[in-house]
């Protein structure tokens, strides 16, 4: 196929790959429906890619002319092995959609029929996804996860077969949800669904146990949480923020455990939510998965939520109670990046402003921290590593600089007390 001369105008102008469903946009410029889709939609774009014009309403109309020239040119070259391209599918209507959601509301028979059906439409293009949310499937699917969809199974059903037909209900509907990659709208809609009641929904599913319902539930959370009201954050239970801990501890899968630590540091810099997390136990969990992370990312994430928890003394109480607490935030210090270098010296910051003591100042000095601290104004740590380094060495200035713990040839570079 490399051999044979394709019309520059068959190729996509963002993948440079054959187009199989041509549309234009209003800027005149012909895309593949896929490679628009997924600029316009997935990657939050809103100019054409060509002439960076602004779309404001991306209006996707099919270029049968153009579509039906591919396909001719594909039959003249079957021989050299192309493939002819099949006609595509019309995107769905919001009018056959809400028509779907009515009957589906109306009758509880037809709900897994109608998941189904929402599944498939979904998965089809991105602009079936943007038409199922406008034609009111958030709603739909989120009423499904609380168990409100309407009565419950056929009276005919066991008590326990009923609990299989709503938990697969619950499951699949929390699973088109993830799928459909809600706008901000979507989202906020999710946010104040029944006076939170969705979002207690989905600790209940965190808590059942079951591997995609869990994942599926912070990535949820994660997209929430960046959109979401203050008012509504701050005011979040304390189970929740127990099974985001008990996610990030199961380390179900890299994703998820990403997804928990955005969560998380998106919802901690309030001071309420900041010791519910460190009440779920939070801190020795960082520090335990800290302890074998050699990944730069997951590595300046935990430190990043570690520094936001020491801001409360609880969650500098819970760094000095683990063993390797102040040990490991030390021994990421010129290992991982300058930004991780950084958010370890505010932990050791905050650590040694508010909650040192004798005893932690000599155990500093014991476990090699002090003389890491000098290490970093040496070396080339970064700016805001220094002065912080700098600033911690001075509060101790008198016990550390005179302690023969200390190595001789980092007094040369001991910052003078002030």
């Amino acid at each position: 196929m490399d051999e044979i001369d394709v019309p520059p105008f068959f190729l996509c102008p963002i993948s440079l790959e054959i187009m199989k469903d041509p549309v234009t946009v209003a800027t005149g410029i012909t895309y593949d429906r896929d490679s628009i889709e997924k600029w316009l939609f997935s990657t939050k774009n809103d100019t054409c890619p060509v002439t960076k014009q602004p779309l404001l309403l991306p209006d996707l109309t099919p270029n049968h002319t153009l579509r039906r020239l591919i396909q001719a040119w594909c039959t003249v070259n079957a021989s050299n092995g192309i493939q002819r391209i099949p006609t595509p599918k019309p995107p769905v209507s919001k009018s056959n959609v809400e028509k779907l959601l009515k009957d589906a509301s109306n009758s509880p028979l037809l709900q897994t029929q109608c998941l189904q059906s929402l599944k498939s439409i979904a998965s089809q293009s991105e602009s079936n996804k943007r038409c199922l949310e406008s034609a009111g499937a958030v709603n739909f699917l989120a009423s499904l996860v609380t168990g409100n969809a309407g009565s419950s199974s056929p009276s005919t059903l066991t008590d326990d077969d009923d609990f299989v037909f709503r938990t697969s209900a619950e499951d699949e509907a929390l699973s088109i949800l993830h799928t459909l990659h809600l706008s901000e709208t979507g989202l906020k809609t999710l946010m104040g669904f029944k006076s939170g009641e969705f979002l207690n929904s989905l600790t209940r599913l965190m808590q059942r146990g079951v591997y995609e319902s869990r994942a599926y539930a912070v990535f949820l959370l994660k997209s929430m949480s960046e959109v979401g009201d203050p008012v509504q954050l701050i005011h979040l239970r304390s189970e929740m923020f127990v099974e985001l801990v008990q996610v990030l501890k199961d380390q179900i899968s890299h994703k998820a455990s990403k997804a928990t630590l955005q969560a998380l540091i998106q919802l901690c810099p309030w001071g309420r939510n900041r010791i519910k997390a460190v009440e779920a136990g939070a801190v020795p969990v960082l520090v335990e998965l800290l302890l074998d992370c050699k990944e730069r990312k997951p590595c300046e994430m935990m430190l990043v939520l570690l520094e936001i928890l020491c801001q409360s003394a609880d969650g500098r109480a819970g760094l000095l109670s683990h063993a390797a607490g102040l040990a490991i935030v030390s021994k990421k210090i010129l290992r991982v990046s300058t930004m991780a270098n950084d958010r370890a010296t505010r932990i050791l910051l905050s650590v040694c402003r508010f909650s040192a003591t004798p005893c932690l100042v000599q155990e500093m000095l014991n476990l090699g921290v002090v003389a890491k601290l000098c290490l970093v104004l040496q070396v080339d740590s970064g700016n805001k590593a220094k002065e912080k380094a700098k600033e911690i060495l001075k509060l101790h200035a008198r016990v550390w600089r005179n302690s023969p713990c200390l190595p001789s040839h980092f007094l040369a570079s001991y910052p003078t007390s002030a």
